[in-house]
């Protein structure tokens, strides 16, 4: 599939890019090369294989799944520029409007 100019201006668009006309010329024919290894990969026969999570057939260690708090609030808030009754002090952001 070739990508032409103004294909490129609308994926750039829905996309949220800003591209001038220099750089979709430049992008185009990139785009039409990755459509063209999709086209490929579509045309390989994949019945019969099964999912792959991983290449190596592994399986990883679980650990007992327990709720935790951490215990660690001195060693986080010692980091705080400010901490009041166990909290950090962060400056207000929001504002009323008047």
């Amino acid at each position: 599939m070739s990508m032409d100019i103004n294909t490129v201006h609308k994926v750039a668009r829905l996309a949220a890019l800003d591209i001038d006309d220099a750089g979709a010329e430049k992008i185009a024919p990139q785009l039409s090369n990755i459509l063209g290894f999709i086209e490929q990969l579509s045309e390989v026969n994949t019945e019969g294989v099964e999912p792959l999570a991983n290449v190596v057939d592994i399986e990883l260690a679980l650990r007992k799944d327990e709720i935790t708090d951490g215990d660690c609030r001195e060693k986080v808030l010692a980091n705080a520029p400010e901490e009041t009754q166990g909290f950090f002090v962060v400056p207000k952001v929001v504002e009323q409007e008047s």
